[in-house]
């Protein structure tokens, strides 16, 4: 007499296809052992890798900001002499210092480096080299949105300088929407409307100048309003 089939259960099955799909991974595994020895030993070849350059990245950032202490001193002393502008590019190495440009080119990927940068640009903007000034400020990487919109206006200020008003505009007014409190923001839209201005697009000068009396009232560009609208609507 035949026996009646014993009827599987749903956690057989289960238990079945999980054997089964051991069994096809050990399979794929034994049959290309060298293969797949070579891509873990690779992973961990990239996550050493990548624990390196973390590290690196910080001791270089330590050093980076260590050497900016130092030369510091000359950038802040230029207020008063200059020609000290150029003394922080370049450092004092028979002093142990090293100059802006030296750090950017050695550190450039830290946080401190890139700040090195910013210093480096204002120093070629105040010595009036506009160009190698305007490179450094597109360049500037900054994590901190105050020293992103200042980037951004020195930028326009470099624009300014070499005539092309249309783009220095767009940059400070670039820089207006990086930041808003009531010391810079003023100032950049009052420049970008000044630069407008210049280049013939009196509407958009005039708008952002109603922008700063609206949203800045108590500002001291916010007082020269009236008369530079006045101006432009000639």
């Amino acid at each position: 007499m035949l026996r009646p089939k014993k009827k599987i259960t749903k956690r057989e099955i289960k238990e079945d296809e999980l054997l089964m799909a051991y069994a096809r991974v050990s399979a794929f595994y034994y049959g290309h052992k060298k293969y797949v020895s070579y891509a873990i030993t690779g992973l961990i070849a990239v996550i050493i890798g990548i624990v390196i350059i973390i590290n690196n990245r910080r001791a270089n950032n330590d050093k980076a900001a260590v050497e900016l202490a130092k030369v510091v001193t000359l950038y802040e002393a230029a207020a008063n002499n200059p020609k000290a502008y150029q003394q922080a590019i370049d450092g004092q190495p028979e002093r142990g210092v090293m100059g802006l440009k030296t750090i950017v080119d050695n550190y450039g990927s830290t946080e401190s480096g890139q700040l090195a940068r910013f210093y480096l640009a204002n120093a070629y903007f105040n010595l009036g080299r506009y160009e190698e000034a305007l490179k450094n400020y597109e360049n500037f990487s900054g994590g901190n949105k105050l020293l992103e919109a200042s980037a951004l206006a020195g930028m326009g200020a470099c624009l300014e300088a070499k005539g092309e008003f249309d783009k220095a505009a767009s940059s400070y007014e670039k820089a207006a929407g990086t930041v808003s409190n009531t010391i810079n923001t003023p100032e950049y839209l009052n420049s970008a409307a000044r630069c407008y201005g210049r280049a013939g697009a009196k509407e958009k000068a005039i708008a952002l100048l109603k922008r700063l009396k609206q949203d800045y009232p108590t500002s001291t560009y916010a007082r020269e309003v009236d008369r530079y609208i006045s101006e432009f609507s000639t």
